[in-house]
């Protein structure tokens, strides 16, 4: 008889943001639903193959504690016990106002504080991949994501999404660039952006493609753009593997030699009317989770674009990991 694969454990690190959202769809009434990391942990418990847990590194304010732990207890192969901390401060809260389709307002209130390393690394310990999302853009500051950088050994993928957003008057989040923008592109084995924030790298640049070629390597070894209804794009550095657990053996090396190779896929289907909230957040976490089940870069991608189409058409992170499977959730009933 054949012993029993032993469980991985995939941590995904952000924030639980409490969404009030308007005009979506062109709807007059407000709806308020579970956003931010909810969408990235649905997608991975959907994505990972049935040996894999995932462990939700999350902090959460009190005042929306046990909405959350629900949510989050009904996800199944998920671990609420090792990574969840409860905190005084008011949980993070955001209004969004759609504007069009695409380009909507976000006003930020609350805010939960930032993880320290000395609270982070007992959580890691059981985890044997990392990814990152800064929902908040206040998960980690960069003295602690260098900490994990030299204190995790699995590989780490990171959404660098809203460290490129500000906080200016009332809430509201406005772009910025990202400063120190070279030391935390060093503290993480792989970085998505979309197609916005990659323009907001590459400023200095005057082409961002150009500075992804140069920035990939030993450290940081892949890019990946998603480009909305265009599909998505990659760079990678010389000798990359599609296998995350290879990444982490590069780390800290002088060099490598030879090109840096790029790449991408369009959209398999056409775009489809529906809801984008959340659908960076759905793809990210789908395309790492694929990596990780061992499959090749062009699969990892359709997986991730199909998940992403299919998240449009559903409303929210409740149910949506049964959606994304192809289930019948609760909500469309």
């Amino acid at each position: 008889m054949r012993a029993a694969r032993p469980t991985r454990r995939l941590g995904v690190l952000g924030t639980m943001v409490w969404d009030t959202i308007h005009a979506r769809e062109g709807r007059q009434v407000a709806v308020e639903e579970w956003g931010g990391i909810a969408y990235a942990l649905s997608a991975a418990v959907a994505a990972l193959p049935p040996d894999w847990e995932v462990v939700p590194l999350v902090k959460v304010g009190r005042d929306l504690s046990e909405p959350a732990l629900r949510f989050m207890r009904e996800l199944p192969r998920v671990d609420v016990e090792t990574g969840v901390r409860w905190v005084p401060e008011p949980n993070n809260r955001v209004e969004l106002r759609y504007v069009d389709r695409d380009r909507r307002t976000e006003r930020l209130s609350g805010g939960v504080p930032p993880w320290l390393w000395t609270e982070l690394a007992p959580a890691l310990r059981s985890c044997d991949a990392l990814y990152v999302n800064f929902i908040s853009g206040f998960e980690l500051t960069l003295d602690t994501a260098r900490s994990l950088r030299s204190g995790f050994e699995g590989p780490t993928y990171a959404d660098l999404h809203s460290l490129f957003l500000g906080v200016g008057s009332g809430g509201l989040r406005v772009p910025q660039e990202l400063p120190s923008w070279g030391a935390w592109l060093r503290c993480f084995d792989a970085i998505q952006m979309n197609e916005a924030e990659f323009d907001l790298l590459g400023r200095s640049w005057g082409d961002p493609w150009r500075l992804a070629a140069e920035v990939v390597g030993p450290e940081l070894k892949l890019i990946a753009v998603t480009l909305g209804e265009r599909g998505a794009a990659w760079v990678s550095g010389p000798s990359f593997e599609a296998d995350p657990f290879a990444w982490p053996r590069t780390r800290h090396a002088v060099g490598v030699t030879g090109a840096s190779s790029s790449g991408g896929r369009p959209l398999d289907e056409a775009s489809v009317v529906g809801d984008p909230t959340g659908c960076g957040d759905v793809w990210g976490a789908t395309f790492f989770a694929r990596l990780l089940a061992g499959d090749s870069m062009d699969d990892a991608l359709a997986t991730a674009h199909r998940f992403a189409t299919r998240n449009v058409q559903h409303r929210g992170a409740r149910g949506l990991h049964l959606h994304l499977m192809g289930r019948l959730a609760e909500s469309e009933r």
